[in-house]
């Protein structure tokens, strides 16, 4: 089975809307994915292999911001509460939890705030606070986004309006331009596969389809780090690549700074590994289906 649905639209209590996107069996066991920034519902419809084994139920709900999901003040705290309500939609008591890179925040929040619907949760190339030992690594104008995004919150969100506008008229242009600018050798060999090219061009522009308030907002993560790590009881399995240039060491930190983590390190790869190891992560955390 494919995709069941990719334009679902749940109201949540206090009127805002969510989107989602439905992959796998409808019958299978429950796997929340989250998507990075920029991302959306779709990417995980589009990621080779998808929906990566037999006899999972994939619900990819779209980021405050991103997609069809209204965005709100202080995202990234209420949405273990938007993500009870979605699951409670769908009948879901227990689900397993994944989330790449700009996702990973949100899946830490989850496993902060909602352990007890959670099986198991997983993060890879995570963004984390915006610690010297953490952003050892990082390229340059990653950090500087970081560091002024908080006081200059405005010209950041012009930025990605900015962004937005060329993703929505020349995706395949803008995606080009960020492989040169920010990608390592070893994620522009991944990148320049055409499954691989093809993801970003289909995601992109609805990852900016409300002008990029998404991933401006999380640009303001690293800097308010605002999840108590040492509080998180649940156990965390978490990939790190370790020559990503995009975060640097943010995932490893995290592992560091959990009670309960297992940390897998991978050496000779980039930020990009996840769009062709999906089904690697998801044996981890999944359950035996067989």
């Amino acid at each position: 089975m494919g995709t069941l649905r990719n334009d679902n639209i749940l109201t949540l209590s206090d009127g805002r809307q969510l989107g989602y996107a439905e992959y796998g069996d409808p019958e299978g066991y429950p796997v929340f994915l989250f998507h990075g920034n920029p991302g959306s519902r779709l990417s995980w419809g589009l990621i080779p292999g998808s929906p990566f084994l037999p006899g999972i139920h994939i619900v990819a709900p779209d980021r405050p911001g991103y997609g069809l999901t209204d965005f709100r003040k202080n995202a990234l705290e209420h949405w273990p509460d938007d993500v009870a309500e979605l699951a409670d939609h769908l009948g879901i008591e227990k689900f397993a939890l994944f989330a790449p890179s700009g996702g990973g925040p949100f899946a830490l929040a989850c496993a902060w705030k909602i352990p007890e619907k959670i099986s198991t949760v997983g993060i890879f190339g995570s963004v984390g606070p915006n610690e010297p030992e953490a952003t050892k690594g990082v390229i340059r104008s990653v950090r500087l986004l970081w560091k002024i995004s908080n006081p200059l919150f405005p010209i950041i969100k012009l930025q990605m309006r900015i962004m937005a506008s060329m993703a929505k008229k020349d995706p395949e242009k803008m995606s080009l331009k960020l492989r040169d600018m920010e990608l390592s050798e070893w994620d522009k060999k991944i990148f320049d596969r055409p499954e691989i090219r093809n993801i970003f061009k289909v995601d992109f522009p609805e990852a900016y389809r409300q002008n990029g308030i998404g991933s401006a907002y999380d640009v303001t993560i690293p800097a308010r780090w605002p999840i108590p790590l040492d509080e998180i009881s649940i156990k965390v399995h978490v990939w790190h690549a370790e020559p990503d240039v995009l975060v640097g060491n943010m995932s490893k930190y995290i592992a560091g700074k959990l009670p309960n983590s297992q940390l897998y390190e991978l050496p000779n790869t980039g930020h990009l590994w996840i769009l062709v190891h999906m089904n690697e992560v998801l044996e981890t955390l999944v359950p035996d289906q067989s």
